[in-house]
């Protein structure tokens, strides 16, 4: 397959990170520079500010990859831009489900989107975490994932950065099935702990897929980040010296960080251009 010959890849990135600091979007642009550069494709994106200027890109664009984000997945329901995003949505599935369109829109969405998502289809409860979850965890493959081609190249359990206040439990079986929706991975399985395992990807259709734990973040800006004396502050405060010491360690470990980093975006992107490419006249 000649990927030369394909015409330029639009890409449009949502922002909710609502104008907070981070590290998320910086890592989409870089992976999407490094997508380009090591794949000799013209891949151009555009971003779009969803919370504050309540703004959404058309219909215009090939792929899509909407954001992390901070606060509550659940108090936002029924705001100005949540229904603008929605909207936007919805408006991908009606693409995406017209036959006479045979380029399919492909959309990422992560941790604050996948957990909007969820809530939105109804797939399962989205609910508060009874502690902030974060840090560098092993993400547990269910079957379906071991079949889902974005996670190729991975181990069993893979890592994953984990930054989050509030969780995804409980499917909705039933509602899974009707949407033809799988999910994926589950967070880390502890026996000896009588909470329910947190959902981290689901496949919500052919062309649609996400994850609660972030696949973009890269070790360098995340070991940077940890040692700001702000945010080494924080996590020695909210958890401990260990684990902040921990996670650093991890952070430096060819086989997780970066192995996710290197691997999931890059699948997912691989596999939307593929398809374009498929039905390209």
């Amino acid at each position: 397959m000649n990927w030369t010959e394909k015409k330029s890849i639009r890409v449009a990135i949502l922002d909710l990170y609502e104008g907070f600091a981070n590290q998320g979007m910086r890592c989409i642009r870089e992976i999407l520079n490094q997508f380009g550069e090591n794949n000799n494709i013209d891949l151009t994106w555009d971003e779009f500010e969803v919370r504050l200027e309540k703004k959404v890109p058309d219909l215009s664009y090939d792929i899509y990859i909407s954001s992390g984000g901070p606060g509550s997945p659940l108090e936002s329901e029924g705001s100005e831009w949540e229904k603008i995003y929605f909207n936007w949505l919805s408006k991908v599935e009606r693409w995406n489900q017209n036959e006479a369109h045979v380029q399919k829109k492909q959309v990422f969405f992560i941790c604050h989107s996948f957990q909007l998502v969820c809530r939105h289809y109804k797939i399962a409860n989205v609910i508060k975490r009874k502690s902030t979850s974060f840090g560098v965890f092993p993400m547990h493959l269910l079957p379906d994932g071991k079949d889902e081609s974005i996670f190729n190249g991975l181990h069993d359990p893979f890592y994953a950065v984990d930054s989050r206040d509030y969780q995804v439990i409980t499917p909705d079986h039933n509602k899974l099935r009707q949407m033809g929706a799988s999910i994926l991975a589950i967070e880390k399985e502890r026996p000896h702990i009588p909470l329910e395992r947190a959902i981290m990807a689901v496949r919500f259709n052919e062309n649609m897929i996400g994850t609660q734990f972030h696949p973009e973040a890269d070790a360098i800006g995340m070991s940077l980040y940890l040692q700001t004396e702000e945010k080494k502050k924080t996590v020695i405060e909210n958890h401990s010296f260990e684990k902040w010491e921990s996670m650093i360690e991890q952070l430096n470990d060819p086989d997780k960080i970066m192995w996710t980093y290197s691997h999931i975006l890059p699948n997912f992107l691989f596999l939307a251009i593929e398809n374009l490419q498929l039905v390209e006249v």
